[in-house]
């Protein structure tokens, strides 16, 4: 482990945060796509002598992206990041999920973070309103049914409106839930 490990370094040290450049409209809000990671990170990896490979795997009946940072000296470190997607049988909805397992796999893998406002947000107090049981509850049922027809933009800001905890956020989502 000590090569990968010394030639993992040396990238971290070249590499930069990803560029938030990808538009959510819901949300009016950009994100980091899987291109901006992988822009922020292949060249200082490759540089280093590493290859990155991002295959699925099943285990135990659940299915993951595994990211696989690959040294020339034949060494690995690698990461399960758990492929969630709404419907079974829905081939956009396992390829949305896909992305987003590689997108966060490798950020997290890499300790990337992304250049933007979000850590503003994350700095500012937590919030004490709590959210109307009903309006969690609506959100959830429209989400069980319309889940397969998300984007991974979707997906991205529906969790962000859980975790902000705001009502009116909760009430724009379950009108956009609903015209889906």
């Amino acid at each position: 482990m000590i090569e990968i490990a010394q030639a993992i370094l040396a990238a971290q040290k070249e590499m930069g945060n990803a560029k938030k450049g990808a538009q959510n409209p819901f949300f009016k809000s950009k994100y980091a796509d899987l291109n901006s990671i992988r822009e922020a990170c292949l060249p200082a990896l490759h540089k280093n002598g590493i290859s990155v490979l991002q295959p699925t795997v099943t285990i135990e009946g659940k299915n993951y992206v595994k990211t696989v940072l690959l040294h020339e000296s034949g060494q690995t470190y690698d990461s399960l990041t758990e492929i969630i997607f709404s419907k079974q049988n829905d081939a956009q909805a396992q390829g949305s999920g896909i992305t987003y397992a590689r997108r966060y796999g490798l950020q997290s893998l890499l300790c990337i973070g992304a250049d933007d406002d979000d850590g503003n947000g994350a700095a500012k107090p937590e919030k004490t309103q709590k959210i109307p049981i009903d309006l969690f509850e609506q959100l959830y049922a429209l989400f069980k049914i319309k889940g397969d027809k998300l984007s991974e933009d979707d997906f991205g800001g529906i969790e962000r409106v859980i975790q902000n905890k705001e009502e009116n956020l909760y009430a724009k989502c379950i009108n956009h839930l609903k015209t889906l």
